[in-house]
């Protein structure tokens, strides 16, 4: 029988990275001496990679922004970020005893954020959180991403598992509702960087800390 592949994203449900985000981020939009946002901005700004977060940054500030002007700045929060990386971002508490024992119980594991490889790989390796991963894509790894759900198929393919034995689980409307429109069974963990209460993104299951996933649940929620 193949193993269950539990799937992870990335931002705000493996790693808080939101300082680094945010700092890089204010360090990009001062280019155009825009203020800079707060941790209670990221919320509307993340889910949907860098170049994304930079125009929701000039719209929350009123300001234009010419799509011939992206590349330029993308490049600057691009180099900004990996020149500090991994910066302030860890695991959230209970991660890595959680990922110790779901491989202990032979579950597959997998990474799928819309951040773009680029950056997710090295963060991911430089946290030492590599090894506990069958396969790691990023927004730019295929042609589709959250909230397709070939993004977490296509992912699940390049871990090895079955496309009927997946848990998707993350922090926001991206990772859920990719999962429901593949008809995944996931779980919603609060302490990411949701603009709603993940208790209404319509999860199969909610956690308020990784003690909490246990094997037991992967299975029920699965089986």
């Amino acid at each position: 029988m193949t193993a269950t592949t539990i799937v992870f994203d990335l931002d705000g449900t493996l790693i808080d990275t939101a300082p680094d985000l945010v700092e890089s981020l204010n360090h990009t939009i001062a280019a155009r001496d825009l203020p800079p946002v707060g941790y209670e901005d990221l919320t509307h700004l993340v889910g949907q990679g860098a170049r994304v977060m930079i125009q929701r940054a000039f719209a929350l500030r009123g300001a234009p922004l010419a799509e011939d002007e992206i590349p330029a700045l993308l490049d600057r929060f691009i180099d900004h970020y990996e020149a500090g990386m991994p910066g302030k971002s860890h695991p959230y508490p209970g991660l890595v005893e959680a990922l110790d024992r779901l491989r202990s119980a032979g579950f597959r594991m997998a990474v799928c954020t819309n951040k773009m490889e680029r950056l997710a790989l090295p963060l991911i390796e430089r946290l030492h959180l590599t090894g506990y991963f069958d396969a790691i894509a990023g927004g730019d790894t295929f042609a589709f991403r959250k909230p397709d759900p070939a993004h977490i198929l296509a992912t699940v393919e390049r871990a090895g598992g079955a496309p009927d034995k997946v848990l998707m689980i993350g922090d926001s409307i991206n990772d859920i509702l990719a999962a429901r429109n593949g008809n995944i069974p996931s779980i919603a963990v609060p302490f990411g960087y949701s603009d709603v209460p993940v208790e209404d993104l319509g999860a199969s299951h909610v956690i308020g800390h990784f003690d909490e996933l246990t094997i037991e649940l992967v299975e029920r929620l699965t089986r």
